[in-house]
Formats: structure tokens, C-alpha cells, sequence
């Protein structure tokens, strides 16, 4: 499609700053007139209120977010042409980055708009894909857009044998799509796979669980924060909190760590945790407990006995909007108080949020205040973020999100 051919949204002087500032979105308020006609899902042009063109996204007519611009090239024209050399952009990308073979084969291909395709999470499990898709324009030509992922993966030499939607998120519904999970029956690809596929990350085995597992099945974005916990982990008896399938667990406990408890409120995840350390032969020095993790540090403190000297925690977001971020900053202090308070002179936490609304700087204050109500001094070993699958582009804060830190308690 020629942007000559393109209805034009005029849009107001804020969200042409921000466009300029390299933020992708314009919201619906920010639509000041309409020129010509559109289909939902379709691509528009962007221009200011002087008529100058800022972009081409894709529009939605059921979002707050109405347009997601995807190039702000005039000249590019959106044939298929323009997607593949997209697609191969962001895998060479990856390809780089994760350096070794066993890395690129258990990573994140795309990363919505930090790859320029809005709303699109494409996971690779050795080789199985798993997706996510939470725009409409992306779901209107995700039949290409997979295509090309796997003829692209393919041409590299890889395997890929099936590609699984993960669409049964409620986020969904605010761009009017509907929920559902289901294979994707490209050429040469299966449809009759049983849900769960072995993959090895650090050195590890996992059973990843790709229908019912969370999000798409396993967390990739901490791979090499868990390498980190590894290191740290010799020698000491450890305690991971909010384990789901226990791979910070089975880190701790490959690094050389005594011994290792797995902690989850749920049994499902508890579960996972025990037959992943089955998997690796570490069952002998791990133990697994499901309870909640709020309520056993509270035990242990009140108990003023604790087996452990390092703790992780590595919670759900406590906050996925602005509207709770004081709540979610208070229970965030809470629960690394607690641990704080429970950890010998010189044993070791670590700690990290999957919040963007919790900002870095929020979170190293809320680090600050939790020290200080437990009397202890921190002295930091590392501040790292997500795994650079998962790419940062500054002009878009919502792509970083991820804090991690390590600390010696003092």
C-alpha cells in the first residue's frame, strides 16, 4: 500500500512531540480530524495539524491507543518485501546478541514495538515458537508475518517444527479481539504437539509448558540474572521466593549452592519446580514448599530463626499501572524488609521488579527505605537488567522494565 492511498489523522501538538521523540503511540484523544477512508486494523498516515507527515502505524478504532506508528519513513511502502527485511532485522539481531547456539535456540525474537511490530511477542523454544498478539493491525497480517518468521529461521538452518498462539489474555479485548490458544497450521509445521517442550538455558533443563504455563510458557528475560545468582550461590544454603518453575532455584543449586528452598503459592508451579529438578538430578539438594511467600517471612521474623544466608526474590508485578504504584511500592519494601531482616552479616539478596511503572529510580529508593527500616546496610554487587533479547529503545519506556540487583547484606 502507497501512503499516497492512506486516510491521514491530523493529530495534536503533544502527540507530535511525542512522535518525534521517537514514542510510538497516538491516542485517541490526540486525533484531530480524519481525511479519507480507513478498515480498522488497516494503516494510516500521521500527519501534524501544518499537514507535516510524522509516521504510518496501524489504526484501532476499539483503543485508547488509536495508532501505532511502525515507520516514519515517508518513502517506505508496506508490501511484504518491507515486513521480511523487518523479521530479519530483528532475528540477526538476536543471533548477535545471544551469542552461542544453545542461547539464540531459547530466546525472544520479537519484542513488540522495540522491533517495530506493535503488540507482537514471538518466544522461540528450541523448535517450538509461541506467540502473543495484542494488536489488531498485527493480527490482521500475522498469517505473513509468521510465514516469514519461520522461511527466515528455516534459511538459517534451523529447526522449527510448530508455532503456538498464546492469545488467552483478557488484554486482548481492548483492541475488540477475542481470546484463544491454538497451533498455527503453517506449511510444514505440526498441529498435534502435546503443549510441553525441553529446552536448556545456562546448562539446565526445563520442561517448558507452553499451553498453560504463564505468559508463553517460561520467562526468557531473566537468563542471565540467573547466571548471576549462580556465582553467588556457591556454598550457600538459599532461599527463592515466587520460584514458579524454579529456575532461579536450579541456578542456585547448579552453581554449588548447600542447599536450595523453592518457595510458590501455587502447587502447579511448585510442581514444575520439583520434576525440573528431577530433570537435572538436583532433587537431592532441594526442597520445594508452597506457601505464601508474604506469610512465611513473616513466620520465619517472628520465629527469629532463619536457615538461610541469601534470599531471592523475584515476585510478579506488583503493579501494572499507575494508579497502584504506592501500593505496589509498599509491598515491594515490605517483602525486601522482611528478607533484609532475616538474612545473616554478610549474607546475599536479590532482588528485581517486572514493572515499568516501577521505574529504576523508584526502586532503588524503595531499596534505600527498606534497609533503613531493617537497620542494615547493603553493598551492592550488580544492577542488571532484562537479557538483551529483550531490548531497551529509550524513547519507549515501556520496554524497560525489568530492575535487578544483587546486594550483601552488612
Amino acid at each position: 500500500m502507497e501512503n499516497t492511498q492512506m486516510a491521514i489523522m491530523q493529530v495534536s501538538e503533544k502527540a507530535e512531540r511525542s512522535i518525534k521523540g521517537g514514542h510510538p503511540w497516538v491516542f485517541a484523544e490526540e486525533i484531530r480530524a480524519v481525511d479519507g477512508e480507513y478498515e480498522n486494523g488497516g494503516l494510516v498516515q500521521v500527519r501534524s495539524l501544518k499537514g507535516r507527515f510524522l509516521g504510518t502505524g496501524f489504526v484501532c478504532e476499539q483503543s485508547k491507543i488509536r495508532v501505532r506508528i511502525i515507520s516514519t519513513n515517508a518513502n517506505d511502502r508496506f508490501d511484504e518485501a518491507f515486513f521480511a527485511r523487518r523479521i530479519k532485522y530483528a532475528i540477526d539481531y538476536r543471533r548477535t546478541v545471544m551469542g552461542s547456539d544453545a542461547d539464540f535456540a531459547c530466546c525472544r525474537l520479537i519484542f513488540g514495538e522495540a522491533d517495530c511490530f506493535p503488540g507482537l511477542t514471538v518466544d522461540r523454544f528450541g523448535p517450538v515458537l509461541v506467540t502473543q498478539c495484542l494488536s489488531r493491525g498485527i493480527e490482521r497480517i500475522k498469517p505473513m508475518l509468521y510465514r516469514l518468521i519461520v522461511d527466515d529461521l528455516r534459511a538459517r538452518g534451523e529447526q522449527i517444527d510448530a508455532l503456538y498462539e498464546r492469545n488467552d489474555v483478557k488484554i486482548r479485548e481492548l483492541e475488540g479481539l477475542e481470546q484463544y490458544t491454538a497451533f498455527w497450521p503453517g506449511e510444514g509445521l505440526r498441529t498435534d504437539l502435546d503443549g510441553s517442550v525441553e529446552i536448556v538455558e545456562n546448562g539446565i533443563r526445563y520442561a517448558v509448558d507452553y499451553f498453560d504455563g504463564q505468559k508463553t510458557g517460561f520467562f526468557l528475560d531473566q537468563k542471565y540474572n540467573r547466571a548471576a545468582v549462580a556465582k553467588l550461590a556457591r556454598g550457600r544454603r538459599v532461599l527463592d521466593c515466587f520460584t514458579h518453575t524454579g529456575a532461579f532455584a536450579l541456578n542456585a543449586a547448579a552453581g554449588g549452592a548447600e542447599h536450595v528452598t523453592a518457595v510458590d503459592v501455587s502447587e502447579h508451579a511448585i510442581a514444575s519446580a520439583r520434576a525440573n529438578a528431577a530433570l537435572n538430578g538436583l532433587e537431592g539438594r532441594m526442597d520445594f514448599l508452597c506457601a505464601d511467600v508474604f506469610e512465611l517471612l513473616t513466620q520465619m521474623g517472628e520465629a527469629k530463626k532463619c536457615d538461610y544466608d541469601m534470599i531471592i526474590l523475584d515476585p510478579p508485578a506488583f503493579t501494572k499501572s499507575r494508579d497502584t504504584l504506592k501500593s505496589a511500592i509498599r509491598g515491594y519494601r515490605e517483602i525486601n524488609r522482611r528478607a533484609m531482616q532475616l538474612l545473616p552479616r554478610g549474607g546475599y539478596l536479590a532482588t528485581c521488579s517486572c514493572s515499568h511503572f516501577m521505574r529504576d529510580d523508584y526502586f532503588r529508593d524503595m531499596l534505600r527505605q527498606a534497609a533503613a527500616d531493617a537497620q542494615v546496610t547493603l553493598r551492592q554487587i550488580e544492577a542488571r537488567q532484562q537479557s538483551p533479547d529483550h531490548p531497551i529503545v529509550p524513547t519507549i519506556p515501556e520496554t524497560d522494565y525489568l530492575k535487578f540487583y544483587t546486594f550483601q547484606v552488612v
